[in-house]
C-alpha cells in the first residue's frame, strides 16, 4: 500500500518562500552592485574618469530597467517561478563572463547583458508574494526580501573590494558570480511552486498603471530614493580613497558592513506597515535617510560611517514599504501586479542610472558637498511624494 502524499503546511511553505526570496535578493544585489566598490580600481585599470567608471554600474541598471518592461508582462503569461530560476542562473553566468572582459567597452556590454538577465527576479518577486502568501504576512515577507537585497548589496561590495585588493578586480567579480550561483541553487531547492498564479493572455499595459495617483507617486518614490542612495555610494569610494581619509580599497570597502542596518530596517518597516499602515511608515523612512545623509558631511570617518548606516536603514525602510505597496495597490485597482511592479522597478533603476552618473559629475566639480546636495534634492522630492500619499484614497480589495 502506497503511503499518502506528504503535504506541506502553510507555515512551512511561508518560511520556504521567505528564505528562497531572501537568497534571491542576496544574489540580485550582490551581482548588480559588485562593481560599485571597484569604481576607483576600474578607473585606474582602464584609464577612464570617475564619471565614466560609473557606467559599469549604470549599464547594468539601465539594461535591467528596460528589460523589466518586458519581463513583468511576460510573467503574467509564463508564471513567476520559471522566470526567477532562469534569471538567477543566467545572471551569475554573465557575472562570471564580466571577469574575463578584455576591454572597457566589452565590460560595459557584458554588464548591460547582466542587467537584462537580472530583470526576471525583481519583476515578479513582490507579485509572487502577493499571490502565494496570506495578506497579513505580505508586509513582513516583502521586508525580508528587501532585507536580502540589502545583505546582497553588502556581500557583493565587500567581497569585491577585499578580493580586488589582494588579487585584482577580475577575480573579485568571479568570486561574486560564485555567490550568485550558490544562491541560485538555494532558490531552486526551496522556492515553492506557484499555486495561485493564473496565466492570462498577453495584454497591453493597463491604462490605470499610468493614471492611478498612488502608483505614480510610488514610481517616483522608487526613482528618487534609489537615485539618492546610489549617488552616495558611487561617490563614497572616491571620497574614502582620497584625502583626508586615503583608505585602501579593502578598508574603503569595509564601510559596506553597514548594510545589515538595511536588512534590519526593511524587516521592521514591513512589520510596522502591517500594523500601522504604509502611509504612516513611508515618510519616516525619508526623514531617517536624510538624517543619515547629513551626518556624512563632516570630514570625520566615524561620523561618515554612522551616517551611511543611518541612511542605509532609512533607504531600505522606504524601498521595502514602497515596493511591497505597489502590487497590493495595483491588485486593488484592477492593474496586473506584474505590470505595476515592473513599472516601479523601471523607475527605480532609471533613477539609479541617472543619479548614479550625475554623482560622478558632481564629485568632479564639487567633491562631497556637491554629492550630498544632489542626494538631498532627491530625498526632498521623495518626501513630498510620500506625504502626498496620505491624501490619496485607499482602494478596497475584494475578498
Amino acid at each position: 500500500m502506497r503511503p499518502p502524499p506528504r503535504t506541506v503546511s502553510p507555515v512551512s511553505r511561508y518560511h520556504r518562500a521567505c528564505l528562497a526570496l531572501f537568497a534571491a535578493g542576496v544574489a540580485t544585489f550582490a551581482l548588480l552592485y559588485s562593481v560599485q566598490a571597484l569604481l576607483p580600481e576600474l578607473s585606474r585599470a582602464f584609464g577612464v574618469t570617475p564619471a565614466q567608471s560609473s557606467w559599469s554600474l549604470s549599464a547594468a541598471t539601465l539594461g535591467l530597467g528596460v528589460a523589466l518592461l518586458v519581463t513583468g508582462p511576460l510573467s503574467e503569461r509564463t508564471g513567476r517561478t520559471p522566470l526567477i530560476h532562469l534569471s538567477l542562473t543566467l545572471s551569475a553566468l554573465a557575472g562570471l563572463a564580466c571577469a574575463f572582459a578584455p576591454t572597457w567597452h566589452a565590460l560595459l556590454g557584458l554588464r548591460l547583458v547582466q542587467g537584462v538577465t537580472l530583470a526576471g527576479l525583481p519583476a515578479v518577486a513582490t507579485a509572487y508574494l502577493r499571490e502565494e502568501l496570506p495578506a497579513d504576512r505580505q508586509g513582513r515577507a516583502a521586508g525580508l526580501y528587501i532585507g536580502g537585497t540589502a545583505l546582497g548589496g553588502m556581500t557583493g561590495r565587500l567581497i569585491s573590494s577585499v578580493v580586488a585588493e589582494a588579487y585584482g578586480w577580475r577575480l573579485s567579480l568571479a568570486a561574486v558570480a560564485a555567490v550568485g550561483l550558490a544562491c541560485a541553487v538555494i532558490v531552486a531547492s526551496l522556492l515553492p511552486a506557484s499555486r495561485n498564479f493564473a496565466a492570462g493572455p498577453h495584454v497591453a499595459l493597463s491604462r490605470r498603471a499610468f493614471t492611478d495617483p498612488a502608483l505614480l507617486s510610488l514610481y517616483g518614490i522608487g526613482a528618487v530614493a534609489m537615485g539618492s542612495f546610489v549617488a552616495v555610494y558611487n561617490a563614497m569610494g572616491f571620497r574614502l580613497t582620497s584625502a583626508p581619509f586615503t583608505l585602501g580599497a579593502a578598508a574603503a570597502g569595509a564601510v559596506f558592513l553597514v548594510y545589515p542596518a538595511g536588512t534590519l530596517s526593511s524587516s521592521i518597516a514591513g512589520r510596522l506597515a502591517d500594523r500601522h499602515g504604509r502611509r504612516a511608515v513611508l515618510p519616516f523612512g525619508f526623514l531617517l535617510t536624510a538624517a543619515g545623509l547629513l551626518l556624512t558631511l563632516p570630514d570625520h570617518l566615524a561620523l561618515t560611517v554612522a551616517g551611511l548606516a543611518v541612511m542605509t536603514a532609512g533607504f531600505f525602510c522606504v524601498h521595502g514599504v514602497a515596493s511591497g505597496w505597489v502590487p497590493v495597490r495595483a491588485h486593488a485597482g484592477g492593474v496586473p501586479a506584474g505590470q505595476a511592479a515592473s513599472l516601479y522597478l523601471f523607475a527605480y533603476y532609471a533613477g539609479s542610472s541617472l543619479f548614479g552618473n550625475l554623482a560622478g559629475t558632481a564629485w568632479s566639480y564639487g567633491a562631497w558637498p556637491a554629492v550630498v546636495l544632489l542626494a538631498a534634492a532627491c530625498l526632498v522630492a521623495g518626501g513630498l511624494l510620500a506625504t502626498s500619499l496620505r491624501r490619496v484614497p485607499s482602494l478596497v480589495t475584494s475578498p
